[in-house]
């Protein structure tokens, strides 16, 4: 069997691979290391989908002469994802109520909405309650989508426009102690709210740098490598949350004064300096 990625011969040798299913499981766990997903299969010039391809996955090796494997990466299949979502949103804002149940259910069947599943699954859980009109109205869930589409098309210019927002943050999380202390709950509790979307944030961010070639081994924050890094940082998050849990004042405003205001224009000032991406990639073939 002759294996093909993106019309590119792959340097792949069979040993104990007996099916079908075996070949394209070793491949896709080979290609989602560097952050590439399988987009499309074709066996001997048939493209196979659905239940075509999961009844061609007992096929013997032997019995198969060309395998066309079609990889996008996932910066590529979340942008387009995410893309037709915001379009799904801007269909169902200006439909008839009547026809609405059906935009809903065209998407939610979409290959789109599938990878938002598996992948993204905070943006299908929103999209999914907007659409049966439990949750956000879907012009909110518009600009949450494009949100996310300016993080994954320009995650370096995303992170240039959002160091005033990380800064003020961690100035609230310094001035959260003396906000517990004079019984400024409210505040407290939205200083909260905005350090944890801000984290959230960065993280996604880091995720789309990490799916382009970032190591957490290479990344290097305050001197710590990336890994390090991380565990300290979600150490101290859970620390902050049992805390605010058992109402600590005290060791809540020390971790959020001493340990999560500095650790977050850390991570975000490293995140800025890695603004070089690796070009896309699948492995060496």
């Amino acid at each position: 069997m002759n294996i093909f990625i993106n019309d590119r011969p792959a340097d792949i040798t069979l040993d104990t691979e007996k099916t079908l299913g075996d070949v394209l499981s070793g491949i896709e766990q080979w290609i989602s290391s560097s952050g590439n997903r399988i987009r499309k299969i074709s066996v001997d010039g048939q493209a196979l989908e659905d239940d075509a391809l999961s009844a061609a996955f007992d096929r013997d090796v032997r019995d198969i002469k060309k395998l066309d494997i079609l990889v996008s990466s996932y910066r590529e299949l979340a942008g387009e994802a995410l893309g037709l979502l915001l379009e799904t949103c801007a269909l169902y804002a200006d439909a008839p109520f009547e026809d609405r149940p059906f935009i809903a259910k065209a998407w939610e069947n979409s290959a789109a909405a599938y990878f938002l599943q598996t992948d993204i699954s905070d943006i299908y859980a929103l999209a999914g309650r907007a659409f049966s009109g439990e949750g956000l109205p879907v012009q909110e869930l518009s600009i949450i989508a494009e949100e996310r589409i300016r993080e994954i098309s320009g995650p370096a210019l995303e992170i240039e426009g959002c160091e005033a927002l990380v800064k003020n943050v961690a100035a609230r999380m310094e001035e959260l102690p003396l906000d517990v202390q004079t019984g400024k709950d409210q505040r407290a509790a939205e200083t909260i709210q905005l350090f944890s979307r801000t984290c959230e944030k960065l993280f996604r961010i880091f995720f789309v740098f990490e799916s382009e070639g970032l190591s957490l081994d290479t990344f290097v924050v305050d001197g710590l490598s990336g890994r390090t890094f991380m565990e300290e940082f979600n150490a101290a998050l859970t620390e902050i949350s049992a805390a605010y849990e058992n109402r600590d004042t005290v060791l809540v405003g020390d971790l959020s004064e001493y340990e999560l205001a500095p650790r977050l224009l850390k991570f975000f000032y490293a995140l800025k300096n890695s603004s070089e991406i690796p070009a896309q990639s699948i492995p060496a073939l």
